[in-house]
């Protein structure tokens, strides 16, 4: 007898192939027959005719921290995400040392959120520890972060680092993978990642094809230099032989749009030399990160403390301002192309500055009768440096240009926000790629839109037996009306739970029923199914 029973759905499962109509049995958290099932179960679930999809897998967000504070991860589930991948960009709340502590604490804040518990691990294998006790309602895996190491080891130094700084590195990234992270993710826009050469990083990934790791990335820029930026992450994977994911894959500022055709032929190319290289995609053409990263890379040294240290030094600031009023060749001014009018506050700290959030710099400037840098150096010194914002700087034909490319997968690349207008992506992401690409633009069909948030990303990230609706299978599953999904979160109201999608299994278990969370807890931490060289 089944434990459970979807019955009447279109099944669509996951290869891309066309939905067949059928009932998908469940026993023991395992998917064990698929088709015209004549089956008894303790359960059934007549779907109606709506789509039984594999669970959605959220290939890169920042979560890490809020799975624990948050673990029935309503706002995931409510996607029919019930996967996600965390440790992306660099940034991860481990490797977690004393000495290093609050410079870590302050470089992941305004990304991973602000957790009011004190964080209990030290290595990445204890953080892995944790997520795996807090008995989740989705499953997790996690990548070792690059600037979490280099803090660890070397602090925010802006210098190469020393054959006994890299190989302490080597060796906190070798216990991660060993303990099953999936590979290593960089953030080579963020300081510390950005005081990196290529040659320190391909040292870093020489560990990476023992344990067959991804090599995982935000370029060092998405603007001007977004094809040197993919030059060098692909030269660093050519040179050591890994599988190379590039992170968001976008062309930020106006004087850069349609420059994502070229980007894709140079991916192109280099598969065709024989090298494994996919990218990931959000379907907004916004984009969402601190405000700390509009800066020039040079303010950045030392930590947030020196960098607001240095704001109160008048010749300082009349650089930054230079420097931000004009093209720059050694690093993105993304702000110089698409002003001030196309960033807006999404989250601060304090009190006084809440009626901010949702109002872009252009406007508070005025409001305060500041130059817009002044204005950006005044709030950052008046929230401690824990400024998150959404940034208009992307066309809307090359996100489809990148959504349509065969070897993108969608992810939302949500970030942590408790208090106010995080980018909606956080609650949208998925039923938007079903309302907007698949039903109204037809950049997708139906089958393509769920193969790029099931099957590709667990073959991916090597999540198992997961992403297929296959007997053997982990019954990880999402039904969905597909003429109704819709998001429902916007910028100005972005907290809102998208419509369309009924029930979520996790591991076999209901854990939304009618739309509603069940409060069940299925979920697990999925170690990387390395094939392995343990």
């Amino acid at each position: 007898m089944l434990d459970l029973m979807l019955k009447n759905g279109k099944i669509v499962d996951g290869t891309g192939n066309p939905w067949i109509a059928g009932d998908v049995g469940i026993k023991q958290g395992q998917i064990v027959q698929v088709g015209q099932l004549q089956q008894e179960a303790h359960r059934t679930i007549d779907v109606h005719g709506q789509v039984i999809a594999p669970g959605f897998i959220d290939g890169h967000c920042h979560s890490d921290l809020m799975i624990l504070d948050h673990p029935y991860s309503e706002i995931k589930l409510q996607q029919g995400v019930t996967t996600e991948v965390v440790g992306n960009c660099g940034l991860a709340p481990a490797p977690f040392f004393p000495e290093t502590a609050s410079l870590l604490q302050t470089y992941v804040e305004p990304i991973l959120g602000k957790t009011k518990w004190n964080w209990p691990w030290k290595t990445v294998e204890q953080y892995m520890e944790t997520l795996a006790k807090s008995s989740p309602s989705e499953n997790i895996a996690t990548y070792v972060a690059h600037g979490a190491l280099r803090i660890a080891v070397m602090g925010f130094a802006n210098r190469p680092a020393t054959r006994e700084e890299l190989d302490r590195m080597k060796q906190l990234l070798e216990e991660g993978l060993r303990a099953g992270a999936i590979g290593l993710s960089i953030g080579l826009l963020y300081a510390p990642g950005s005081y990196t050469s290529r040659e320190e990083i391909a040292e870093l990934c020489s560990v990476l094809p023992k344990y067959n790791g991804l090599f995982s990335t935000h370029i060092r820029g998405e603007g001007n230099n977004l094809l040197p930026s993919i030059e060098e992450v692909i030269w660093i994977a050519e040179k050591t032989g890994v599988s190379l994911h590039i992170s968001h894959l976008k062309a930020a500022g106006r004087a850069n749009w349609g420059k994502i055709l070229e980007a894709l032929e140079l991916i192109e190319a280099a598969r065709g030399r024989g090298m494994d290289v996919t990218v990931d995609v959000y379907p907004y053409n916004a984009g969402s990160t601190m405000l700390t990263t509009v800066l020039p890379p040079w303010v950045l040294e030392g930590g947030i403390e020196r960098t607001l240290e240095a704001f109160r030094d008048p010749s300082i600031r009349r650089r930054v301002r230079e420097e931000l009023g004009s093209e720059q060749k050694d690093w993105d001014n993304l702000v110089y192309s698409t002003g001030w009018h196309s960033v807006y506050l999404s989250a601060v700290h304090t009190e006084a500055n809440r009626p901010l959030e949702g109002k872009h710099i252009e406007e508070i400037s005025e409001l305060r009768g500041q130059h817009p840098v002044d204005c950006v150096m005044d709030l950052l010194l008046e929230e401690g440096g824990q400024i998150s914002i959404v940034y208009f700087h992307m066309s809307d034909s090359d996100v489809k240009e990148v959504i349509r490319y065969d070897k993108s997968l969608i992810a939302s690349d949500s970030l942590t926000c408790e208090t106010g207008k995080p980018h909606p992506r956080l609650y949208g992401s998925f039923p938007r790629i079903f309302a907007k690409y698949v039903r109204e633009e037809k950049t997708l069909t139906l089958e393509q839109a769920v193969r790029k948030m099931t099957s590709f990303p667990v073959q991916r990230f090597k999540l198992g037996k997961r992403g297929l609706i296959v007997p053997g299978y982990i019954a990880d599953l999402v039904v969905f009306d597909p003429a109704t999904i819709t998001d429902t979160a916007t910028y100005q109201d972005p907290r809102q739970y998208p419509t369309g999608i009924s029930e979520v299994i996790v591991r076999g278990e209901p854990t939304l029923s009618h739309g509603r969370h069940t409060r069940a807890r299925e979920g697990a931490f999925i170690p990387a199914q390395h094939c392995c060289h343990h």
